[in-house]
């Protein structure tokens, strides 16, 4: 029978079934669900993709665009022909009674494999019928059955004289009636979806957006209240489901969130809060970028420019001029760290309301970001579905365990079941429209973990953004270029943001993305594609030619945006404070802490004190606490080792109150750790700091006197210089010798090689008095640079030098094991996942993967509660509310996975947590009433939570 009489009422078997709901035995007819995906991939071809996205199909097709929208549809559709096999059909008893009795009768041999490889294996035939061309790995016909094979998340090896071969496919999924009826319903979706040119080609980006885009429409198309009302009221024929799954679909996509939306043109102002006018740099991005964008399309744009000037005004400018002009539609926001996307979720908030539209949501996407007002109680009762009703695989947000030094014993701990899994369906929340999310989940696109694929499509149709793209390690940078190449190749715009980026780092970054785009490295290795510091540069995808920011804006820019920073070095002993009620005795380092402060203790002010480790932090807030005469809030310690609710309100209260807009209180004193470094955009009258890398220190020197050009009439303290400047005083480790003596710990957050260096530096005065931003680019080369000349000053710094290029060799080493391919080195697509990795598995940094420990108290009847008191019991019922759920995460904190894994005395978290997937995996901490100071043992680390200093840590020696 033709494809139009298979598709009339009673004109082809539509038996076979490809949904089913135990709970009311209803199945649902596999023919209309492949018509069902078919329909929604359409739907979505026409509201989710970009015109970017679609650019790429289409020419990685070799097709018009309709015909590939066509094609697109189709494949979508044909997903699930492996459902059509006796071994599916009979794994619901119920249901295979309810097959024809002619496929009953055909089943024959019957072979057990994973429907998604039988529709890879069946369809390979199939797509030849319709017109595929069928030879090697690259050619259509392969890659459209490994689309069909990875729509589960992994990308299948196909072989075509084996599994795929026809006398195989013939042999063991169903006798010559299942093949007839594949046949037709293969013919039958071409009919309805394509009807037109088969692709002579397919490009690797265009197969991995189709597959992505398949995941998705299946996923929508798959929830119980889509199909379940068709499935109690059947169409009569697949050409009248047909249109009714059109309109279905139109719907669904609608309701669901995933339709773009254009913002509609706004005033500079009245989109970025409390700015009157473009600086310098953000005026030459508004004069020179839109003609060079709509010339030669999409391409990276590399930002360098102190802290406090104005980048994330200039990316959103960026991100605007780049979704009007080359067929983009949202913003990517990527950061090194939970903290820091938190901010940022605030400030692309706050720029998307303010274009007034009714549908534009900002996700925030990190494995803590549940704690964070963003998300609300249904998202969290939702916590073991997808809003796709698939994935729930996020990457867990090693961030704070690691930049904190922390990351010690470095073995991996494996996940409870669970543990990876997250609300909104974990990757499936990247493809919102707008998003804030740490660079972590967009490196899993680049390694071989389950459903890449569609976080690849999630990033390519946005304006990607790399925020403190300095701040990964070699490890993390690797993994980062080769995410750049493959968002080169799919057509994405990115910007790179930083105020230390080395130009060998830039060189880098920039060089990956032109080579995923398709030139080749040889031609870019000799140029340089770094900005003049401060500026910005521009190089195209298409040509790879650049442009940089014009020297004239940019000299005015750099004099508007001058100001005056004094760096002091103090040599001071470390030692520990080891006991509350030991007194330092002069020249330890929390005497010179105290000493630095003395301004603002004895006159008012605001202040930081950055230290290199928790512990450290820990040290300096109970010191300065016993020191006295502090009114309630003016002492604040902040780090990660607080529960995540309150790491969270104190990093909100003191954004806002020394943020750009007050109220700035008489007098603060923050106590932190590199957190400071990417995560507060505040502004401080003096700052002490442990010894740092150069990068670091001039990171936290801008946040000094930072908002002096913006709020003129801010109001500081009477000791304040402004000729001289702020003052920001380096706490220097020596030995008795007066040589730089690191203490146990430190050189697990930052190379020794670069502390010895910066130390180096700083012993010859150089840093006395800095210039911002004029001086920052040299001294940043001068430490970080690849020909830094301090790495050959003394024979210590050679040896140190030495260990730490090994070091970062072992780094990208041990990084590039688990990378996929560059798209240029794909062949088959089963290149991609030749490695099974889930995403709590993958590292996107060198550590330990963090658990959740939740700190609780044991009353003197055994109950656990959540406060000292014991008003609050542990929430345990069998349907935990969001309320209950928000409130125990707001109590946890994330630890390396080292610190727990021993063996240990305490109790297990409720029965009722292991099935919700945000709380599988949280160990408790219990707290004996009346004695808050025992510690509990797990192996050989003791861990304690003190009520003011937060998680204490040590490890037993004996």
């Amino acid at each position: 029978m033709s494809a139009l009489e298979d598709g009339r009422y009673d004109g082809v078997d539509v038996s076979p079934w490809g949904k089913w709901d135990a709970w009311t035995s209803t199945g649902y007819s596999l023919l209309f669900h492949l018509i069902d995906v078919g329909a929604v991939a359409a739907e979505l071809w026409d509201q989710f993709l970009t015109g970017s996205q679609r650019a790429v199909i289409t020419a990685g097709l070799g097709l018009e665009p309709e015909q590939a929208r066509g094609v697109v549809a189709f494949l979508a559709a044909l997903h699930d022909i492996g459902k059509l096999s006796p071994h599916f059909q009979r794994r619901v008893p119920a249901a295979w009674l309810r097959v024809s009795d002619e496929l009953l009768s055909d089943a024959g041999r019957v072979a057990e494999v994973d429907h998604a490889r039988v529709s890879m294996h069946a369809a390979l035939g199939l797509l030849a019928e319709v017109g595929f061309t069928l030879s090697g790995n690259d050619s259509p016909a392969v890659r459209a059955a490994q689309c069909l094979g990875g729509h589960h998340g992994r990308f299948l090896q196909l072989d075509i004289d084996q599994g795929a071969s026809a006398g195989r496919v013939a042999a063991v999924l169903g006798g010559p009636r299942w093949q007839e009826l594949r046949s037709r319903y293969a013919r039958l979706l071409w009919h309805q979806f394509a009807s037109g040119k088969a692709p002579e080609r397919m490009s690797v980006p265009a197969a991995v957006l189709i597959t992505g885009l398949t995941m998705v429409a299946d996923r929508l198309a798959s929830r119980d209240a889509y199909w379940l009302r068709n499935a109690h009221a059947s169409a009569f024929g697949a050409h009248e489901h047909y249109t009714l799954a059109r309109q279905q679909a139109r719907e669904a996509v609608g309701e669901c969130g995933l339709a773009r939306i254009v913002l509609p043109p706004r005033a500079f102002t009245a989109v970025h809060q409390g700015v009157e006018e473009p600086n310098e740099a953000q005026a030459a991005v508004l004069k020179q970028i839109p003609q060079a964008v709509a010339e030669r399309g999409v391409g990276i744009v590399a930002v360098t420019d102190a802290t406090g000037t104005g980048k994330s005004v200039t990316a959103l400018e960026l991100a605007r001029i780049f979704n009007e002009r080359s067929c983009t539609q949202g913003v990517a926001w990527l950061l090194p760290s939970t903290a820091a996307a938190n901010g940022i979720y605030e400030t692309l908030d706050r720029y998307v309301r303010a274009h007034s539209v009714e549908s534009g949501r900002v996700e925030l996407v990190h494995s803590h970001s549940l704690v964070s007002a963003a998300y609300t109680d249904r998202d969290l009762a939702r916590g073991d579905a997808s809003v796709l009703g698939g994935s729930r695989d996020l990457a867990p947000s090693t961030g704070e365990v690691c930049v904190e030094g922390d990351g010690e014993d470095a073995e991996p701990a494996k996940p409870a079941a669970g543990a990876d899994a997250a609300p909104r369906g974990g990757d499936a929340a990247l493809l919102t429209q707008f998003t804030v999310t740490t660079v972590d989940q967009a490196q899993m696109a680049a390694l071989p973990v389950r459903y890449s694929a569609l976080r690849l499509l999630a990033l390519s149709g946005k304006t990607v953004i790399v925020d403190e793209a300095h701040a990964l390690s070699a490890f993390s940078q690797l993994q980062l270029r080769r995410l750049l190449a493959w968002l080169g190749a799919l057509g994405c715009p990115v910007v790179l943001l930083s105020a230390t980026l080395p130009a060998s780092t830039c060189n880098d970054l920039v060089r990956s993305y032109l080579s995923g785009a398709g030139h080749r490295p040889s031609d870019l290795n000799n140029r340089s594609l770094a900005p003049a510091y401060p500026g910005w540069m521009f190089a195209d995808a298409r040509e790879a030619r650049t442009l940089h920011m014009d020297d004239t804006a940019r000299q005015a820019h750099l004099k508007a945006q001058r100001r005056p920073v004094r760096i002091t070095l103090q040599d001071v002993t470390y030692r520990r404070l080891e006991q509350a009620g030991r007194t330092p005795v002069a020249g330890e380092r929390l005497t010179a802490v105290a000493d630095a402060l003395a301004p603002v203790i004895d006159d008012g002010g605001c202040a930081a004190v950055v230290c290199a480790t928790v512990a450290d932090a820990q040290d300096t807030y109970a010191f300065l606490r016993q020191l006295g005469g502090w009114a309630p809030g003016e002492l604040l310690l902040v780090h990660a080792r607080r529960g995540d609710g309150l790491r969270e309100r104190l990093l909100l209260r003191l954004r806002h109150r020394l943020g750009r807009y007050g109220p700035r209180p008489t007098r603060l004193v923050v106590i932190t750790t590199s957190l400071l470094d990417t995560s507060l955009d505040i502004d401080v009258d003096l700052m002490v700091s442990d010894l740092a890398s150069l990068a670091r220190l001039l990171q936290r020197a801008g946040r000094l006197g930072r908002f002096t050009h913006h709020q003129p009439g801010l109001t500081r303290p009477a000791w304040w210089d402004p000729e001289a400047g702020p003052k920001l005083t380096v706490l220097h480790p020596v030995n008795s010798h007066g040589a730089t003596a690191l203490p146990p710990g430190w050189h697990r957050v930052e190379p020794a090689a670069v502390l010895h260096a910066t130390a180096h530096l700083l012993t010859r005065g150089d840093l006395h008095n800095v210039t911002l931003p004029d001086d920052v680019q040299h001294l940043v080369e001068a430490v970080h640079g690849t020909d830094s000349p301090f790495a050959q000053e003394t024979a210590r710094l050679q040896r140190l030098t030495a260990r730490h290029t090994t070091r970062v060799l072992a780094e990208e080493h041990h990084s590039a094991v688990h990378l996929v391919p560059a798209p240029q080195r794909v062949s088959s697509l089963a290149d991609l996942h030749r490695q099974h990795l889930t995403a709590a598995q993958a590292a996107t940094r060198l550590g330990t993967l963090p658990r959740r420990l939740l700190p609780c108290y044991r009353t003197p009847t055994g109950r656990l509660t959540l406060d000292p008191e014991g008003r609050h019991p542990l929430p345990d019922q069998p349907h935990l509310n969001p309320r209950q759920i928000r409130t125990i995460l707001e109590h946890s904190l994330p630890v390396p996975a080292a610190w727990v894994a021993g063996p240990h005395r305490g109790p297990a978290a409720p029965d009722s947590w292991q099935r919700h997937a945000l709380l599988a995996d949280t160990v408790l901490l219990p707290t004996e009433t009346g004695q808050p100071d025992v510690d509990h043992r797990f192996g050989q680390y003791l861990l304690r939570m003190d009520p003011d200093l937060g998680l204490i840590h040590r490890k037993d020696q004996h």
